[in-house]
């Protein structure tokens, strides 16, 4: 199996299609665009729903469901958002053999059939804030489709809210920002960086646009996740009105924010190498399979003994798989763990009975291959997958810091972005032209202005102003 994976270091993109394919995470759908999401592929997505759901409750959001179709007209209401997405949209004119009398729009966000909504259901401060979120599908007709990363359909979470204040929304936006970055890096083990997007780059119909940008195994950014501030914008499109504590009519602040089925293509970049994939512990279906060695008929009774007794002892705290399949032999069965990514490999052969022990493998780059004596296993795991964990962060972090570089002129971040891939950081004063002129000239794009830092210098694209520190490189 892992014969048919393309080195990463000859192909990149092949090397990612071929581990989806081969670990059996998502396939090509006979619909050019999109994919068939494998029951391996959406367990990992089930794992990001699991964590996110729960801390989105934590946070006062409740779930709900909008249609699929939202009219054209709603879609025509807001703008600039309807410019955004124009080129995306995919449109049903004829339904039930008949020709609609207003085509509908298949979604590609909820912001306006939700804003319709909350038109109704907003009328006083007292039904503030309102805290949705959605679990559903989208399409968004892509040109150049690629598995996870960007398909025509794909499933996401899009949440929506409506707050009293500006300062309200704000913090709403922040939180959820720091959320996501929370599950990357915490959870999906993949060091993230807190930005805000430029003018350029903001979402369509947002005043302003947070975003946590990753850097991957070719040294490309991925956007993983964003979070938007609406201003009033589709309040004011939607009017959506509500009366204040004085008993005057307000326009709601809004804010909306999402993470898709591409931080799955996060975590096959983020980690995984020339074997397959490598998977977080704290999010990976299976954290350990248990493997038998049985090189003879004798051996096969004793050793699925202590198996099975592994099993019953770590099989309630930690997720086990025994791969008991006769007739393959043990090292293709590595191969195939190995590829799929499982964090812990146990092997149990007649030896390892004897001395009273059994094999751990770790599958995070390390290559570690440790006895471990039977009645040390259950505590031994649960510390060898916190170390795999931490671990997975700390390489990721170490290989965004060896891979940004800074520039301090116009002409350097030009030669740095057309000479080597991976993160550029300088201090730039916000305009559209220069930014576009970047973009032509190198293929990268300005990837956010950074969060969490407040120094300013001289800016490389305009000496004459002060920059803020910045972000480029050629992105997914």
């Amino acid at each position: 199996m892992v014969e048919k994976i393309t080195p990463m270091s000859d192909d990149f993109n092949q090397w990612y299609t071929d581990i989806i394919q081969q670990a059996q995470l998502a396939d090509y759908s006979p619909v050019k665009g999109t994919m068939v999401i494998r029951p391996y592929g959406y367990s990992l997505w089930e794992g990001v729903q699991s964590y996110l759901d729960k801390r989105f409750k934590d946070t006062g959001h409740e779930n709900a469901y909008f249609p699929l179709f939202i009219p054209n007209s709603f879609i025509q209401k807001e703008a600039e958002h309807v410019e955004g997405f124009a080129p995306e949209l995919a449109t049903v004119t004829h339904a039930g053999g008949k020709e609609l009398e207003e085509p509908l729009v298949v979604r590609p966000t909820s912001e306006t059939i939700i804003n319709h909504m909350f038109s109704k259901w907003i009328k006083s401060h007292r039904d503030l804030p309102m805290l949705i979120n959605q679990w559903a599908n989208v399409v968004r007709w892509e040109m150049r489709t690629r598995l996870f990363l960007r398909t025509s359909e794909f499933l996401w979470q899009e949440g929506h809210t409506a707050h009293k204040t500006e300062e309200e929304a704000t913090l709403e936006a922040r939180q959820m920002l720091d959320i996501y970055a929370e599950f990357a890096e915490n959870v999906a083990g993949v060091s993230v960086v807190k930005g805000i997007k430029s003018a350029n780059e903001r979402f369509a119909g947002a005043t302003t646009t947070y975003s946590i940008e990753a850097m991957m195994k070719d040294m490309k950014a991925l956007q993983a996740g964003t979070s938007h501030e609406l201003g009033q914008n589709f309040s004011k499109a939607f009017d959506i009105q509500f009366t204040d504590e004085n008993n005057e009519l307000k326009y709601p602040y809004q804010t909306s924010w999402g993470v898709s089925t591409r931080l799955i293509g996060m975590i096959i970049m983020a980690h995984g190498d020339d074997k397959g994939l490598q998977l977080p512990p704290k999010l990976a279906p299976s954290q350990v399979v248990l493997i038998p060695i049985t090189p003879k008929e004798e051996h096969k009774e004793p050793v699925m003994k202590i198996v099975n007794e592994i099993n019953n002892e770590i099989g309630s705290k930690f997720r086990v798989k025994i791969d008991d399949r006769e007739n393959l032999s043990p090292g293709f069965k590595f191969n195939e763990w190995e590829l799929k990514g499982v964090p812990l490999r146990i092997e149990i052969g007649p030896k390892d009975i004897e001395n009273g022990s059994v094999v751990f493998s770790r599958r995070d780059g390390t290559d570690d291959k440790f006895s471990v004596p039977i009645s040390d296993i259950s505590k031994k795991i649960d510390s060898v997958l916190e170390d795999i964990q931490i671990n997975m962060l700390d390489s990721s972090k170490k290989y965004q810091e060896d891979n940004t570089i800074h520039v301090s002129t116009k002409d350097e971040l030009i030669e740095a972005l057309n000479s080597k891939p991976g993160f550029v950081t300088c201090y730039w004063h916000e305009n559209s032209d220069d930014e576009n002129e970047i973009k032509e000239l190198t293929k990268a794009t300005l990837r956010c202005y950074l969060l969490d830092s407040t120094e300013t210098d001289t800016a490389v694209n305009d000496s004459s102003q002060k920059g803020n520190l910045a972000i480029f490189s050629k992105a997914y």
